[in-house]
C-alpha cells in the first residue's frame, strides 16, 4: 500500500519506520530541510515513563492562578482571541476531575511503557546510537509539601507498575553525586532507573536514514497546504515545492505534524482537541565532567529538566499555551540556565548557552490521538504534548499495526 505521511518529526519518522518495515511503500513529506527539526530538535531529551502524569490533574487549576502573573511560570495561559484556545482551556480543566485524571494515566502508562519496550527492541535490531544513557531519571525536591505529594504520587504510580521509588537525601546524591553541591536545598527525591534519556534529534535523523535505506522516501521542503477529501474518502494533499504545487495521492495518509495538525483537519471536518504549548530549552556545554549530572535530572520547583547529551546539558522546560508564536522569550530562556548555574555552578559553560523554543502539540488530557478517522484512508498520529520522544516508538508501532489492519500489541485507548 502507498502510504503519505505528513510530517518528519519523532513520530511521523517512527510510523514511517515500521510501516516501511511492514512492507509499506512510504513518502514522507516535511517543510523543513530535514528531519526532526522542529519540536523535536531541543527536548529535554527523557523517555520518562514513570513520570507520565499529565498537566491536567486536581490540582493544576490552582497552580495557574498562582503563577498567572509570573512571566518565567512553569505553565502560563496568555489568553488570546482564539476560540481554539478558549475550547481547549474549558476541556483541560474537564480533565483536572479526580476521575479525569485517574483513566488519564493509565492511558499515558500503558503507551508510555509499550513505547520504551519498542524503542529497546529497535536499539537492538538496528544499532542505532543517539548519546543514550539507560541510568534512570531522578526527580528532586526542593519544597517540603511538593515532596509529600510526591511520596503519594509515587505510591499511585507503583499501582501501574512503575518502579518509582522515594530516596532520601543521601540516596539521591548517591545516584547522582553532581547534586552534592546544592545538598542543602534538597528534602527529596524519587527516583526510576529503568527509565532513559537521550537526543530525541539526533535519534530522528538517524532513524530517517535507516527507513530509507529500507526503501521510504522523504520529501524535504515542501509545504503542505491542504488536504482534499472527496467522496467521503481522502484523495490527496497538496504540496507547494519551489514555488510550484502538485498533489500528492496515494492509498492511505497520516498526519503527523504535531501543533499544526489541527490547522490541516479542521477544514476537512475534523477538529483536534490539539493545542500548541511552547516549550523553552537550552543547551549548555560542559565544563567540568565530574560536576555535570550523568543521570538525568527533573526540578519539581523549576518543573526543568537536566540532561546529559553527551558533551553538553540540556536544560528543558516551562509551557506557554500563547499562539503558535516560536520568538524566544529572554526572561524565560534566562530562567533556565539561572536555576541550572544555582543547582550546578560549576558544571557549565552557561553563558554559552544556546536556546530554542518549540510546539508541543498538547491534548487536554495529554493523551494523544493515534489511530483512524472518519475518513477511512486518514489517520492520525498526534497530541503527545510532553510525551512525543517517550511514546514515539510506541505510536509509530501500533498505527502502522492498524494501518495494516493488524491488532496493535499495546492495549490503548485509540478513539479521540
Amino acid at each position: 500500500m502507498k502510504v503519505l505521511i505528513l510530517g518528519a518529526g519523532v513520530i511521523g519518522t517512527c510510523t514511517a519506520w515500521y510501516l516501511t518495515r511492514q512492507g509499506h511503500e512510504v513518502t514522507v513529506i516535511e517543510r523543513r530541510d530535514g528531519a526532526g527539526l522542529e519540536t523535536s530538535f531541543a527536548n529535554g531529551g527523557q523517555i520518562s515513563v514513570c513520570h507520565a502524569e499529565p498537566w491536567a490533574n486536581p490540582d493544576a487549576p490552582g497552580k495557574i492562578l498562582q503563577w498567572i502573573w509570573r512571566d518565567d511560570a512553569p505553565l502560563l495561559f496568555r489568553l488570546r482571541m482564539d476560540a481554539a484556545q478558549w475550547s481547549w482551556g474549558m476541556r483541560f480543566l474537564a480533565e483536572c476531575l479526580p476521575a479525569r485524571t485517574r483513566a488519564n494515566i493509565g492511558e499515558i502508562v500503558k503507551l508510555s511503557l509499550y513505547s520504551r519496550a519498542s524503542l529497546q527492541e529497535l536499539r537492538a535490531a538496528t544499532g542505532i546510537e543517539y548519546d543514550q544513557l539507560e541510568l534512570g531519571i531522578l526527580h528532586y525536591y526542593t519544597d517540603p509539601r511538593e515532596f509529600e505529594r510526591a511520596v503519594a504520587s509515587a505510591s499511585v504510580m507503583r499501582q501501574y507498575g512503575l518502579d518509582r521509588d522515594v530516596e532520601t537525601v543521601d540516596q539521591a546524591i548517591r545516584i547522582e553525586p553532581a547534586l552534592e553541591p546544592a545538598r542543602h536545598r534538597i528534602v527529596g527525591a524519587t527516583y526510576t532507573s529503568s527509565d532513559e534519556s537521550g537526543d530525541a534529534y539526533l535519534f530522528t535523523v538517524r532513524l530517517a536514514k535507516l527507513a530509507e535505506a529500507s526503501g521510504a522516501r522523504f520529501l524535504y521542503g515542501r509545504e503542505i497546504r491542504e488536504i482534499h477529501a472527496d467522496a467521503g474518502k481522502v484523495s490527496g494533499a497538496t504540496v507547494r515545492h519551489g514555488g510550484n504545487e502538485e498533489v500528492m495521492k496515494a492509498d492511505a495518509y497520516v498526519v503527523a505534524l504535531g501543533s499544526y495538525s489541527p490547522l490541516l483537519t479542521r477544514p476537512i471536518g475534523l477538529n483536534l482537541p490539539v493545542y500548541p504549548a511552547k516549550g523553552y530549552s537550552a543547551s549548555v556545554p560542559i565544563r567540568d565532567e565530574s560536576k555535570a549530572p550523568r543521570v538525568s535530572l527533573t526540578d519539581d520547583s523549576a518543573k526543568i529538566v537536566i540532561t546529559r547529551l553527551g558533551n553538553r546539558m540540556r536544560i528543558a522546560g516551562t509551557a506557554e499555551l500563547s499562539g503558535y508564536s516560536t520568538d524566544l522569550n529572554a526572561v524565560r530562556c534566562e530562567a533556565l540556565t539561572r536555576r541550572a548555574a544555582e543547582m550546578f555552578p560549576d558544571a557549565g559553560e552557561y553563558g554559552a548557552a544556546t536556546f530554542w523554543t518549540g510546539l508541543r502539540p498538547s491534548t487536554p488530557s495529554n493523551v494523544p490521538i493515534i489511530g483512524a478517522t472518519r475518513y477511512p484512508n486518514l489517520y492520525l498520529n498526534t497530541g503527545h504534548g510532553t510525551l512525543g520522544w517517550t511514546m514515539a516508538a510506541g505510536s509509530g508501532r501500533a498505527l502502522a499495526d492498524i494501518i495494516s489492519a493488524r491488532e496493535p500489541e499495546v492495549d490503548f485507548k485509540w478513539s479521540r
